[in-house]
């Protein structure tokens, strides 16, 4: 179906910040560095990885770059996840950012990113870390609220959490959060309010780890003895949704929604909002408010016969949901499947269409 507009009232661009990274070569280090376990983690079942000593990861991801070298001279960005990277011990640290460097000078690695906790940055680990060649800092921050922060053990507050990410832009640093919504301690009141502090800061990148109940996990006693309920999985498609479009309306890329199907994951999971397509159902209902916001806007002046939406070819796969269950919700906008069409353009329109 083509677009033929009678009148073209609006014309915009998807709302999500485009972005064209690195392919990401990523480096686990399961627990590394981690001081305590924390009450909802299980590195092991979320990373697909066994803990195993520093050295022998590397000797791992060693081979595994060399065999990428044989295949292609693409540069790519190493990320060391899975642990506290800042807090790992001295001699760790090191042997990972020679690592890093070796692969720098070889041409293959652009440079590297790391994720670590709020409390495991100062300044000196920062100017360190930028000199050493990393381009961005992920904070498990999980959360700003001290109530949840303190009934999960993380062991800093939310003031330190946000000093943190300040220090790491200042410092010349890309910034990412990593929040925990649905976390024990955290209502959805709360964790809206993540949301609102994450885009004031201003990060280069968000993910978003709706909490699960993981096999062999303080989480897992709580939840068994009452102390714990998750969050459902529609109210957690919902928040992820809303915050979605927040962050993109703030410009700011939302990397991911939900663990990686990690093999074994599937078995760990006791309970908790998990889907194998959650993050692409968010996203789509993201798409979705940001489309109604428009259309809400300018409904009072369309006349019949009525409204007309031409998409983005590419933007068809996730236009109508996962098995199209947004179809009735624009079905009630006006934008029922025979007025939406597709063109090759890369914006959207809204008009009054035939």
């Amino acid at each position: 179906m083509a677009a033929i507009f009678l009148q073209e009232i609006h014309t915009f661009p998807h709302p999500a910040p485009k972005k064209k990274p690195l392919p990401i070569f990523p480096v686990f280090l399961p627990f590394s560095g981690c001081r305590t376990r924390c009450i909802f983690c299980s590195q092991e079942a979320q990373t697909g990885r066994r803990s195993r000593p520093v050295p022998l990861l590397l000797a791992q991801a060693e081979a595994e770059l060399r065999d990428r070298a044989a295949r292609t001279d693409a540069p790519f960005e190493l990320a060391f996840y899975g642990g506290s990277f800042t807090a790992l011990a001295e001699e760790e640290l090191s042997a990972c950012l020679n690592f890093a460097a070796r692969w720098m000078r070889a041409g293959l690695v652009a440079g590297f990113r790391c994720s670590t906790r709020p409390d495991a940055v100062d300044w000196s680990v920062s100017a360190r870390l930028r000199s050493a060649g990393c381009s961005t800092v992920e904070l498990g921050v999980q959360s700003f609220a001290d109530s949840a922060l303190a009934l999960c053990g993380r062991a800093y507050s939310g003031g330190q959490a946000r000093e943190a990410c300040t220090m790491l832009r200042e410092a010349g640093l890309q910034l990412g959060v990593q929040l925990l919504p649905g976390m024990p301690g955290l209502c959805p009141e709360l964790a809206q309010q993540d949301v609102q502090w994450t885009a004031r800061l201003g990060p280069d990148c968000v993910r978003l780890y709706p909490c699960l109940v993981l096999r062999d996990t303080a989480l897992e006693h709580l939840w068994r003895q009452g102390g714990y309920r998750p969050w459902e999985l529609e109210e957690t498609l919902d928040y992820l949704a809303s915050a979605c479009l927040s962050f993109w309306q703030a410009g700011v890329p939302v990397i991911r929604m939900g663990l990686a199907d990690e093999p074994g994951l599937a078995g760990k999971v006791l309970a908790g909002p998990r889907h194998p397509c959650l993050g692409g159902r968010a996203r789509a209902r993201a798409l979705y408010l940001y489309i109604r916001e428009l259309v809400q806007g300018f409904a009072p002046d369309v006349p019949q016969p009525g409204l007309l939406l031409a998409a983005p070819r590419r933007a068809q796969g996730e236009f109508w949901g996962w098995k199209g269950e947004l179809a009735p919700l624009y079905a009630e906008l006006g934008l029922g499947r025979g007025r939406v069409c597709w063109w090759d353009k890369e914006h959207f329109a809204l008009g009054v269409g035939l």
